[in-house]
């Protein structure tokens, strides 16, 4: 695959950001992982952002051998939020992708054992998303 020609770059900020779609996250990931020149070997943060009109995942990665930080983004789609697991890559994802699955519904393909952490199997609702109200509770964003 070309990578430069089917990914944005944002620089300007403390780390590179790079924009890819969901069917380019995996290969990119696995590239990432494996690949010497890169080696980003641990994942430490991975979240999603509710922008109203679409959700954004967000993975931030580190090479601890090379010391560089980067921070990856794949725009969903809101009503149908969805991207290929990682957790078969870095082994954090897996209670990462659990989490974000609970409280904004993306759901992660291919992930071995995608369910609640903490929320009741019948609990109805995204509880972070901007447009979730809790009539017990009289949350409203």
């Amino acid at each position: 695959m070309n990578w430069n020609a089917a990914l944005v770059f944002e620089e300007g900020g403390e780390w590179l950001n790079i924009l890819v779609t969901a069917d380019q996250w995996k290969p990119l990931a696995k590239a990432l992982h494996t690949l010497p020149e890169f080696n980003c070997n641990y994942l430490f943060c991975l979240t999603c952002v509710d922008w109203k009109t679409h959700l954004t995942m967000v993975y931030h990665l580190t090479s601890l051998q090379w010391q560089h930080n980067l921070v990856i983004k794949s725009v969903l789609n809101r009503d149908n939020p969805e991207i290929e697991t990682v957790s078969d890559i870095w082994k954090a994802a897996d209670f990462l992708e659990r989490e974000v699955y609970e409280l904004f519904g993306v759901n992660f393909i291919n992930h071995p054992d995608l369910r609640r952490l903490i929320l009741t199997d019948d609990f109805n609702g995204w509880p972070l998303r901007k447009d979730f109200e809790d009539p017990v509770n009289m949350i409203r964003l």
